[in-house]
């Protein structure tokens, strides 16, 4: 049986091709935070969006379990990708990326900017994206690991995965 590391292959063009679509093409995805109570991991669907500079955006409640968390311990994880209609979900690529959750200040200069582009993404979250406990939140990517299906995993740097 192979070592994990023999089995994770280094990011070719088409990889990184990939994993930037994946991550373009995310309207929402898995959260994995550590829970703030109990030490464990603790997963949290979201919607996401993307900067003008490529980074992964979250709008979150701060009454969320997740931002609480966030805020306790910044070390975040994201998985995007969603299955096709047909064959074994685990065939369909999928990307997984570490981060580290940075709050954008709600009255800040680039708030006006993520609202709009947030809500030409998420139109529906114009019911709720002004209320006082919305705010965003950057996703700043330290790696990375896409699965592109069977024997097709690889790792990734911030740099590989971040849109031009």
């Amino acid at each position: 049986m192979p070592e994990p590391d023999d089995i994770i292959r280094p990011a070719d063009a088409a990889a990184i091709a990939l994993a930037r679509q994946l991550l373009a093409a995310a309207l929402h995805g898995a959260l994995g935070v550590i829970h703030p109570d109990l030490g464990g991991p603790q997963v949290s669907r979201v919607a996401v969006g993307l900067c003008a500079d490529g980074l992964p955006i979250l709008l979150v409640s701060s009454l969320s379990l997740h931002t609480r968390a966030m805020r306790a311990n910044p070390a975040v994880s994201l998985l995007v990708g969603e299955p096709g209609p047909k064959g074994d979900p685990l065939t369909h690529p999928r990307l997984s990326v570490q981060a580290r959750a940075a709050f954008v200040e709600r009255n800040g200069p680039e708030h006006p900017d993520l609202r709009r582009a947030w809500l030409l993404r998420h139109p529906k979250s114009g019911l709720y994206i002004d209320f006082a406990d919305f705010g965003f939140v950057r996703l700043i990517p330290t790696r990375a690991d896409l699965n592109g299906g069977f024997g097709k995993a690889y790792g990734l740097s911030a740099d590989q995965i971040m849109l031009p």
